[in-house]
């Protein structure tokens, strides 16, 4: 029997499996463009993204920052610490209400977030810019989706694309300690 290499099939990928590839690319993707934010920047995605919702001439307390960017207030508190190490946010207390903590950055954190780059890639965001409503919004649903689907309901869900070590619990991952 004379078998040809080119003869054997192999069976078609899978739906799921085609899924799974295309979400392995998304993260390489964001992998590296955090990296080169991290290098270039010396701030991770999610230190970024609070920063950027912190900006502005109205101080907020932890508890708002939480809810803004659906993080829990631990691990808020924790990336707040790292930014005013950096001193790029500062603490001071409300002067109507003693108890209550205000955070705002400060001239070194604006001045990081005029040269800051987008926390999703530029190639992505002009492409993205460049397709209609209508594409933009089954893109935003079709992943919505997928993360109802890969996720429990009750978590809460971060709007942070990040990469690293999965544990049970996000509070103990590796990549917590990082941000």
């Amino acid at each position: 029997m004379n078998q040809d290499s080119n003869s054997t099939s192999k069976a078609p990928i899978s739906v799921s499996d085609n899924v799974l590839i295309s979400l392995r690319r998304i993260t390489q993707a964001i992998d590296l463009h955090s990296r080169q934010l991290v290098r270039q920047h010396g701030i991770t995605t999610p230190q970024l993204i609070i920063l950027r919702q912190i900006q502005g001439e109205e101080a907020h307390t932890v508890s708002q920052i939480a809810k803004l960017v659906s993080l829990k207030q631990a691990t808020v508190t924790d990336i707040l610490n790292r930014l005013e190490r950096k001193g790029l946010v500062q603490r001071q207390k409300d002067l109507g209400d003693r108890r209550r903590v205000l955070i705002t950055e400060t001239d070194a954190g604006k001045k990081l977030l005029d040269a800051a780059p987008s926390p999703l890639q530029e190639t992505f965001l002009e492409k993205f810019e460049n397709i209609d409503d209508w594409q933009q919004n089954m893109i935003l649903s079709s992943l919505q989706l997928l993360g109802s689907l890969m996720t429990d309901e009750e978590k809460v869900v971060a709007p942070i694309l990040s990469t690293g070590e999965l544990t049970g619990s996000f509070g103990n991952s590796t990549e917590n300690k990082n941000l």
